[in-house]
Parts: C-alpha cells; structure tokens; sequence
C-alpha cells in the first residue's frame, strides 16, 4: 500500500471508528478525532488513543485494558485492520473490550 492509499484508508478508518464511538457509548465517553488522533475517554476512567502510523503504514491503539496494538491494513478485506499479533481485527477487539456492538459502513 503506498502512502496516499494508507492515509485516505487510515483517515477513512478513524472516521469510521469515531463515528461508531460516538453511537454505541453515547454518553458514556468523550469521542474526540483531531489531526489523525483519535481519543476515546470512558466516563469511567481510562483513554483509548488510536493514531496513524505513517513510516509502518499501521494504525496504533493504546489500551487502557490490553495495551499497545498495531494494525495492518488487511490485503483480502478493503477497510479492515488486523493485529500484528493474533491476527483480531480491530473493530472485533474494541467490541469486546467495551462490550458493545460496533457498526461499520
């Protein structure tokens, strides 16, 4: 993927998530996107922050429950993003963590 590709897919991706966010915590969390960053703060307490990655061409995700993650966009399946480790997609690791139900366009 070159550079123009990962930027329009990455900022598609973090669009898409906030969006998303916003829908399934409503009020449980500030949702904030901003200069390819996006904030995710429970009401609870904890932040989820998600960046682009340009030199790895990844999507990184800090955690406040699993930690780090980074994300490779996947080859076979247009606007997904898998773990460099095991492999989840991203949107199915958020689902979970935050026990609620993500919808994607």
């Amino acid at each position: 993927m070159d550079e123009t590709s990962f930027e329009r897919a990455a900022e598609k991706t973090l669009q898409q998530l906030m969006t998303a966010l916003e829908e399934a915590l409503g009020d449980e969390a500030e949702v904030d996107l901003q200069g390819g960053i996006l904030t995710v703060e429970l009401e609870t307490g904890g932040t989820y922050l998600f960046n682009m990655h340009r030199p790895n061409r990844q999507i990184w995700l800090s955690s406040p429950r699993s930690g780090a993650w980074h994300f490779d966009a996947d080859p076979r399946a247009p606007g997904q993003w898998v773990a460099t480790k095991g492999g989840e997609r991203l949107q199915d690791l958020l689902a979970r963590e935050l026990n609620t139900t993500l919808a994607f366009d």
